[in-house]
C-alpha cells in the first residue's frame, strides 16, 4: 500500500466512522493551498466550512496565537483575564450589539442561543414554563447535538438518535405565509440560517429575510440568525443578513471567528436578552478562553477593514460568472450562492456530488458534496483570482469527462 493508503486504512481502523472524507491525507498547509504526505498539492476550495476564511496559516492569526502562547492559554471564567473585556467589546460593535456570551464551537453557541431564547420567553415574554417554542426551517443545519438533531429534517443526522426535544416547529425555508401561521402566544425565538450551507447554499427569495424580521417584531419573538457559515465576510458582507439591510435579535457566530487556528464561538445580543442569565446559569469551561479571545481579536481586526468582505464581493462575483456559464449545457443543473460561496448541482448524468469531488481531487482540487448531487464551493478568502480560475478549468474538465 501507499504512505496515504496506509494512513488511511490506520485512521479507518482505530476511529469511528462518523465522516466519509475524500481519500487525501494532508500533512502541511498555507493560504489556499494544502500538501499530503506525499507531497502532492491541493487547492483548497471547502476552506474548513468557512472557517478557514483567511487561510491556512494565516500569518497575523498565528502570530497572535504565538504571543499569547507564551503568556497565558486558560484561566477558565472563574477568573478574568485580560483579554477578555476587549474580545467581548470588539465584537459586540462588529455586530451592532451590546453583549456577548463565548463558547467553542458552533453547535454549543446554537445551543446557547435556544437556552437563552426560552429563559428570555419565561423570565421577559411571560410564556408559561415548559411551553416555549422555537420556529426553525426546514433542510436547517445548525449542528449535530442531540437536541439540534431534533429539529433536524436530514435522516442521516436525525435518525436512531431519539427521543427527541420537543419544543421546536419546522417550516418550509422561504416561506412567510407559514412561519406567519405557525406563530402563537408561546412563539419566543425563529431560528434560521440567512443562507442554508449544508442544504446546498440555499439563497432565500428577496425579501424574505426582511419578512421575517418584521413578523418577528411584531409577535414579540426573537429573530436569531445563524451565522456560523454564512457570517465574517463569506458572503461579501460581514453578516449575510447585511444584504436585506436586516439586523436580527442575535447572531450566532463560529467557524471563522477562530481564523482556523482555535475553536472560537460566541452568541451576541442585547443586554435585554442576555441579561438574563445569572452566574452559574450556563457556561464553558474553554468558552471565551484567553488564547481564543488573542485569536478572536485579530479576526475582528482583519474584518474592520472591509479587505476580506471586499475580496469576495469580487471574487464571488467573477466565480457565479463563470458557474453560470455551465448551466444548461446538460453537466451542472443549477448554481446558487452569494459572494465566495456556491452549490453547484451536477447532473445525474455526470455522476453524483461525490463521485465529482473524487475526480477533482485527483486534478487536484479538493471540495465536498452534499444531498448527493450538489457540491459545495467556499474558498477561502485569500485565494488569487488565478488560483480561483484554475481550479474552476479543472471543474470544467472533470464535467466535459
Amino acid at each position: 500500500m501507499s504512505t496515504t493508503e496506509t494512513a488511511i486504512a490506520s485512521a479507518e481502523a482505530h476511529s469511528a466512522h462518523n465522516y466519509h472524507p475524500l481519500p487525501v491525507v494532508v500533512a502541511t498547509a498555507d493560504g489556499a493551498w494544502m500538501t499530503d504526505i506525499e507531497g502532492r498539492r491541493y487547492l483548497d476550495m471547502l476552506a474548513g466550512y468557512s472557517a478557514l476564511n483567511f487561510g491556512h496559516g494565516n500569518r497575523r492569526l498565528i502570530d497572535a496565537a504565538k504571543a499569547q502562547l507564551e503568556r497565558v492559554t486558560l484561566t477558565s471564567r472563574a477568573f478574568h483575564h485580560d483579554r477578555f473585556a476587549d474580545f467581548c467589546t470588539q465584537l459586540a460593535e462588529l455586530c451592532g450589539m451590546e453583549t456577548v456570551l463565548p463558547m467553542n464551537t458552533g453547535a454549543e453557541a446554537v445551543e446557547t442561543a435556544v437556552k437563552t431564547a426560552r429563559k428570555w420567553g419565561y423570565r421577559v415574554k411571560g410564556v408559561p414554563d415548559g411551553m416555549a417554542k422555537i420556529i426553525v426551517a426546514a433542510n436547517n443545519f445548525h449542528g449535530r447535538t442531540t437536541t439540534i438533531i431534533s429539529f433536524s429534517t436530514d435522516p442521516e443526522a436525525r435518525e436512531d438518535f431519539g427521543p427527541y426535544t420537543p419544543g421546536f416547529e419546522i417550516v418550509p425555508y422561504g416561506d412567510l405565509t407559514a412561519l406567519r401561521e405557525a406563530m402563537t402566544e408561546n412563539t419566543v425565538a425563529v431560528l434560521m440560517e440567512p443562507i442554508q450551507g449544508e442544504a446546498g447554499v440555499l439563497v432565500p427569495p428577496p425579501g424574505y429575510l426582511p419578512g421575517v424580521r418584521a413578523l418577528t417584531r411584531e409577535r414579540n419573538v426573537l429573530f436569531i440568525a445563524d451565522e456560523i457559515q454564512s457570517g465574517l465576510g463569506r458572503t461579501g458582507k460581514t453578516f449575510a443578513c447585511e444584504h436585506e439591510g436586516v439586523v436580527p435579535d442575535m447572531y450566532v457566530l463560529g467557524k471563522a471567528l477562530g481564523g482556523g487556528v482555535v475553536p472560537v464561538s460566541a452568541v451576541v445580543s442585547s443586554k435585554d436578552v442576555l441579561g438574563v442569565y445569572r452566574p452559574g446559569e450556563h457556561g464553558s469551561t474553554f468558552g471565551g478562553n484567553p488564547l481564543a479571545c488573542a485569536v478572536a481579536l485579530e479576526v475582528i481586526a482583519m474584518l474592520r477593514t472591509g479587505e476580506f468582505q471586499q475580496r469576495a464581493t469580487e471574487l464571488g462575483e467573477h466565480l457565479h460568472q463563470e458557474l453560470g456559464l455551465l448551466v444548461g449545457g446538460g453537466a451542472v443543473e443549477e448554481v446558487r450562492g452569494r459572494g465566495l460561496w456556491a452549490g453547484v448541482d451536477i447532473a445525474p448524468s455526470r455522476g453524483t456530488g461525490r463521485e465529482i469531488s473524487e475526480k477533482l481531487m485527483e486534478r487536484g482540487v479538493l471540495v465536498k458534496d452534499t444531498h448527493g448531487s450538489t457540491i459545495r464551493i467556499a474558498p477561502p478568502l485569500v485565494i488569487s483570482k488565478e488560483d480561483l480560475d484554475w481550479g474552476l478549468e479543472q471543474l470544467r474538465a472533470v464535467l466535459r469527462g
